[in-house]
């Protein structure tokens, strides 16, 4: 009978301080896997699996989404429809590459860094694909046509690179300075979600003083800014796991729940889009611009080749610097 052997297991105090996670004692896999042991530790309880599978089944989920919506959509020739594609493309892209990360990033220290600057470079073209999506669909009718409006995009484009920049270069940083690492990775992430949503605040506050027609895209908005807040509340506090160190090691750590809390509100994030594009069509394509190729799609490819770039050079940075003390780095 065919029989499969699962990895070992180890505490902190057995694997090198780069793989440390904080406040969690146990569950950590051989800090030099194999890729077909990291594969092989999906199907065991470690304190990493649920970070693999609360982002590798939502990817399934958002690829049917994308699939049912192509059938119904004609996402090759209606121009309108390109904002929508590169962010659907780009909600599957995010939870598959930080699975990928989760997945493999124990092969050894400088995979790990190389793996989490995946990551984060997918989380960043993900912020682009909102700000796409924002500028065409979800921008207040009184700001159609602005200054704001026209460079919404490109102004998107360059903060995925400082979002990737920052949050690559904070992995340097955790050794020596782990506070002000934590706060630049952050910060990394904070400024474009803000920058992104800073329309979708203001439609809002008009909402909220009577200005605007209340409609189920406001509540599937709020409902996203809900779990987004909570996923970067989760994210800052290191919350429960801080409050009982080994307690939450396999089941309940707060990096499980933030994934949970940030998949939600991606779900939340597509429903008010999708209701926006359709609810708003008639308005939208009577007062601005429909949506060019160079402007969605093609934007998308800038930058993905330009972060793309930003990433291999932190990863050579990493690999052929003569001081390798950054990969004592833990990750947080």
């Amino acid at each position: 009978m065919l029989s499969i052997k699962l990895p070992q297991l180890f505490r902190f105090h057995q694997v090198p301080r780069v793989f440390w996670e904080d406040s969690i004692i146990s569950g950590y896999r051989h800090p030099r896997s194999s890729a077909w042991d990291c594969v092989l530790s999906t199907l065991q309880m470690t304190n990493e699996t649920l970070n693999i599978w609360t982002h590798f089944l939502p990817t399934w989920y958002f690829l049917w989404r994308l699939t049912a919506l192509s059938s119904s959509l004609d996402f090759l020739s209606e121009s309108y429809t390109w904002p929508l594609l590169v962010y659907m493309l780009l909600i599957c892209l995010y939870p598959f590459t930080s699975s990928c990360a989760h997945t493999f990033n124990t092969m050894s220290p400088e995979a790990r860094h190389i793996c989490y600057f995946f990551d984060y470079g997918a989380l960043s073209l993900y912020s682009l694909g909102c700000a796409i999506s924002y500028g065409f669909y979800v921008m207040p009718d009184c700001w159609v046509n602005s200054w704001l409006h026209r460079y919404f995009v490109p102004i998107a484009v360059g903060n995925t690179l400082v979002c990737t920049g920052l949050s690559c270069y904070s992995r340097f940083l955790e050794l020596d300075f782990p506070h002000k690492s934590k706060i630049l990775r952050t910060a990394a992430f904070v400024y474009p979600f803000l920058f992104d949503n800073f329309p979708l605040f203001y439609r809002l506050l008009l909402c909220c003083v009577g200005s605007c027609a209340h409609s189920q895209a406001v509540v599937s908005h709020c409902h996203y800014l809900i779990f987004a807040f909570l996923t970067c509340f989760l994210f800052a506090s290191h919350l429960p796991e801080r409050l009982a160190p080994g307690r939450f090691d396999y089941i309940g750590h707060s990096h499980q729940l933030f994934h949970i809390c940030a998949v939600v509100g991606t779900h939340f994030q597509m429903e008010a889009v999708l209701q926006d594009m359709t609810s708003r069509r008639s308005w939208l394509m009577a007062h601005t611009d429909v949506p060019s190729f160079l402007g969605t799609i093609g934007t998308l490819g800038l930058a993905f080749l330009l972060n793309f770039a930003l990433i291999g050079l932190f990863s050579a940075t990493l690999l052929w610097a003569p001081n390798r003390s950054t990969s004592e780095v833990k990750e947080n």
